[in-house]
């Protein structure tokens, strides 16, 4: 599964180019060449960190509910990134932070960040780390922000609505360079990470008692597995606008061949999400050519269909998860 995601990576930067030979990519003035290695490489490059960190982060968020349901954007996270996003382009753009896309990731970031404080104080409020009061909290944040989002656009002109609404719809293009160091940073401190803890949410997964039983420290864990998500959530949100399905498809699509060992999902999991989203944005970009379709709708219409197939290809809801 590794080796076959590999190759579709690395094959995807290829198609639509009027000529594919090993000549036009070493040739500066080529045009061919200039698109490949200005724009397709870094944005399939983007397009798979952010497949894999949406992925890894569904992976543990399904872990950690224990729920098949869960989402990278069950917390809230998302919708908040969306409100600060949202509110950047109402307000035309803030002069000081208008370098490029410094200005909506740091309102983005900004936004995810206050969506994480909020959840997290809403469930140390009722005592504890209860996973239960967490998802209730998120659900509740998750809407709170998404009726924001709308009230935006509802103030905003057209312009600024229209720019809010393709920003919603989630897209590669445009992504600057020099933010492909900090998502990469994120992303692979984020699989390390949770690697690392694999063998604690193995346990976690069996339940909560079993897991303190063998001496996993839960409030530790739920924490770390709660920080790590939801900031690679933000952060591939904030530079790739929200896109749906990832998490959930592909955890779901890996286990059906690999199982429950979380150190080995986390390693295919990170290949696999990161192809998907690659294959989807490759559709995006070549289907309607030389229109682009938002990538959060490719993935709504590829993940929509296929996660039908999965719910009924199992004989009961206690095979998803």
């Amino acid at each position: 599964m590794i080796f076959l995601s590999l190759a579709v990576v690395l094959a995807c930067p290829f198609f639509g180019l009027s000529v594919i030979s090993p000549e036009f990519l070493w040739t500066a003035d080529h045009p061919d060449a200039e698109v490949f290695w200005r724009l397709r490489v870094p944005r399939t490059i983007a397009a798979f960190l952010a497949g894999a960190g949406l992925s890894l982060s569904g992976l543990v968020f399904q872990a950690l509910f224990r729920n098949p349901l869960a989402t990278p954007f069950t917390l809230g996270v998302s919708s908040g990134a969306s409100f600060g996003a949202s509110v950047y382009f109402w307000l035309g753009g803030i002069a000081l932070i208008r370098t490029g896309s410094l200005g909506p990731l740091a309102s983005a970031l900004a936004g995810a960040g206050l969506s994480m404080f909020l959840v997290w104080a809403i469930t140390r409020s009722k005592g504890g780390l209860s996973t239960a009061i967490m998802l209730l909290a998120g659900v509740v944040i998750n809407f709170f922000f998404s009726s924001l989002v709308l009230f935006v656009q509802y103030l905003s002109d057209a312009h600024d609505s229209l720019r809010i609404m393709h920003w919603l719809m989630g897209s590669m293009a445009g992504l600057e360079t020099a933010r492909l160091a900090d998502l990469a940073f994120v992303v692979i401190y984020a699989t390390i990470f949770i690697f690392i803890l694999a063998p604690e949410i193995d346990l976690l997964t069996t339940g909560e008692e079993l897991a303190q039983s063998r001496g996993v420290k839960l409030k530790s864990l739920k924490l770390k597995i709660f920080l790590t998500a939801s900031i690679t959530v933000g952060t591939v949100v904030s530079l790739t606008g929200p896109i749906g399905f990832v998490g959930l498809v592909v955890p779901h699509a890996c286990r059906l061949f690999l199982g429950w060992n979380h150190r080995r999902l986390t390693t295919t999991i990170f290949f696999c999400g990161g192809a998907f989203l690659v294959v989807c944005d490759l559709f995006s970009r070549l289907v309607l050519a030389p229109a682009e379709i938002p990538i959060g709708i490719v993935t709504a219409l590829l993940g929509g269909p296929f996660f039908l197939w999965i719910l009924f290809r199992t004989s009961s809801a206690g095979d998803l998860f």
